[in-house]
């Protein structure tokens, strides 16, 4: 009996300090994921606890943590078996924020000023918001794209593909639209890394407006005495600059430490030395995004015109109502992460691309900037461009080398196909391969003849 005890203890002693060295440093992580998920969900989209945690927090560990929802308040805290509380705030016009104990809720704070016109002045989409779908086109095999695109939505019962929201455009009209229950147009979904393709086309802008040179050495003044100092910020916006970084989702590593715990999600990036020279490993890094975002706070004279620039260059221009891009706890937009819009609205954006830079007469930015996101990055395959995915080697092997995309965690997706002047949209929350891009896409296109 004696030795089955000492047995006993010396497991038990064994998974406290597998517990202690292995689990417990994630639990800060586990809770901060939590609470900013609940939080957004439900202060954004005005989703329940039991929605958000069924859906978007069903997750690996993420499931372990038990969340309050503080409608009075505007925040969220969650903790995991009441241990290591996060809170996460809302405020109008910046989103959630995932905050520490330091942190100043009392603190005045600058939202962006907004130029939304009111919903009689919206008009039919793309250019408003309303109208429905176009089924008239004699060219569009419906039978066959309605097919397609209820094939990429689970049947009653099924867990598996989890698509949210498909919409297809084709020459500016909306040939086929569905929702999930409890998602419809207006419903606000997280594009997550989809966020860094709207973080691109401001460099785009700026540049249209002879504003920056991107091929001039990145403005960092920690890397002023130092082999950095070469990196561009063509090699940044390309995932390009050689600097050391961990993306792993799945542990505590760079990127899990800046989403759910710096301050000023800016500054990781720049903290890391070079692994190799610039333009000669292609390394995919939402540090570099979220330092990206920062140099853009750096071309105002002050926080309010960052925050209107945001909006008023592109955003509100172009009838995106529902986007919001929150912040981080300095102030900056989290450029890696943080859109949200409808999905129209993230059509809308796709229609941009399509239309390289013209939105209906107004040239948001120069045609050769449509060009330079699609081509690929040096030591990508092919993958990748300038804060955009690509198709061009063939990774979709039933979908045109021209297509490029924007892409997010869980499967969200922008596809901007010049040649079949085709958007396709597709938000959801998983990815590959329980979800069949490239069958998904192939069907959808091949229902087409342009």
């Amino acid at each position: 009996m004696k030795k089955f005890l000492k047995i006993l203890i010396v497991l038990f002693l064994i998974a406290l300090v597998y517990f202690r060295i292995a689990i417990y440093p994630q639990l800060d992580l586990i809770s901060g994921f939590s609470a900013k998920s609940v939080a957004s969900g439900h202060f954004i989209d005005g989703r329940s606890l039991e929605t958000i945690q069924k859906g978007d927090n069903d997750i690996p560990k993420v499931d372990w943590a038990t969340n309050e929802i503080h409608d009075n308040g505007k925040y969220v805290t969650s903790t995991v078996h009441g241990l290591k509380e996060r809170k996460a705030i809302y405020r109008p016009g910046l989103g959630v924020t995932l905050i520490n104990d330091d942190f100043d809720v009392t603190k005045p704070y600058l939202v962006p000023h907004r130029q939304i016109p009111t919903a009689a002045k919206l008009g039919l989409f793309p250019t408003g918001d309303d109208g429905d779908v176009t089924i008239s086109l004699e060219n569009v095999d419906y039978a066959k794209l309605n097919a397609a695109v209820a094939n990429a939505f689970d049947k009653k019962g099924e867990k598996k593909k989890r698509s949210r929201s498909v919409l297809v455009v084709y020459k500016d009209q909306i040939i086929a639209e569905k929702y999930a229950d409890g998602f419809n147009r207006k419903s606000k979904i997280l594009g997550w890394s989809m966020t860094k393709s709207i973080t691109a086309t401001y460099f785009g802008i700026l540049q249209k407006q002879g504003k920056i040179d991107i091929m001039k050495p990145a403005p960092v003044a920690e890397w002023a005495n130092d082999s950095r100092k070469d990196i561009t910020i063509n090699d940044l916006l390309h995932m390009n600059s050689g600097l050391e970084w961990e993306e792993d989702y799945g542990k505590i590593s760079d990127v899990t430490k800046m989403l759910f715990q710096a301050e000023d999600m800016s500054k990781p990036q720049i903290e890391k030395p070079s692994k190799y020279k610039p333009n000669t490993h292609w390394y995919y890094s939402s540090g570099t995004t979220n330092l990206l975002s920062g140099i853009l706070r750096k071309q105002f004279q002050s926080q309010q015109q960052y925050l209107d620039f945001w909006y008023s260059a592109f955003i509100d221009k172009i009838g995106m109502n529902s986007m919001l891009v929150e912040t981080d706890m300095a102030g900056n937009f989290v450029g890696s992460s943080y859109g949200w819009a409808n999905t129209r609205d993230w059509a809308k954006f796709g229609l941009l691309y399509l239309h390289k830079g013209n939105w209906f007469g107004t040239q948001i930015f120069d045609e050769s900037w449509a060009q330079y996101v699609a081509t690929p990055t040096n030591t990508s395959n092919g993958r990748y461009g300038a804060q955009f995915w690509l198709n061009a080697g063939g990774y979709f092997p039933d979908v045109p080398r021209d297509m490029y995309y924007c892409s997010g965690y869980q499967g969200q997706m922008v596809a901007i196909i010049p040649s079949k002047d085709l958007v396709i949209v597709r938000m959801g929350l998983t990815e590959e391969p329980d979800f069949d891009f490239n069958g998904f896409l192939r069907d959808v296109i091949s229902s087409v003849k342009k």
